[in-house]
């Protein structure tokens, strides 16, 4: 990905959270935004932490899983180990779960607000190895962004 396309992605999201405290409104505009903008991405959403359980929140592209348990998948498991993961290869990730057959590669992200857990960003490309370590930088960016505009 070009430092153009980082800085045009970070300045909209930036642009669209300021102001807005409503976490869902944040979540729905930056997955619009990674979606339109992130190229060979075929899915680009959040999970929401509800109790021990990440449930289907604000997302583009094809109909997905709606609840994840925490440990359970790359959304499940980044999420209880509050720590971003990519995947390369998500058939060679030990209990992926398949909402698209189309994905071959993944990053997730956790919301992170201190200690607390609000969920995961979740993005996935229909390429093998889609995402390198700038797109990890640029995704937790984003998902710093999204929280700290947000008051929950």
């Amino acid at each position: 990905m070009s430092p153009d396309l980082d800085d045009d992605l970070v300045d909209a999201i930036r642009s669209v959270v300021a102001g807005e405290p409503d976490f869902v409104a944040n979540c729905a505009n930056a997955a619009a935004l990674l979606f339109e903008r992130l190229p060979q991405v075929n899915w680009a959403g959040f999970y929401i932490l509800r109790g021990e359980v990440l449930v289907l929140g604000p997302f583009q592209g094809r109909v997905a899983c709606v609840r994840i348990s925490l440990g359970q998948g790359v959304c499940g498991t980044a999420a209880a180990r509050r720590e971003t993961i990519v995947v390369p290869d998500v058939h060679q990730f030990p209990g992926h779960i398949a909402c698209d057959a189309a994905s071959r590669s993944e990053i997730v992200v956790p919301l992170l607000r201190g200690d607390r857990l609000l969920g995961v960003l979740d993005i996935d490309s229909p390429v093998t190895a889609r995402f390198s370590d700038a797109d990890r930088l640029l995704c937790e960016q984003v998902a710093r962004l999204v929280v700290d505009a947000s008051s929950d």
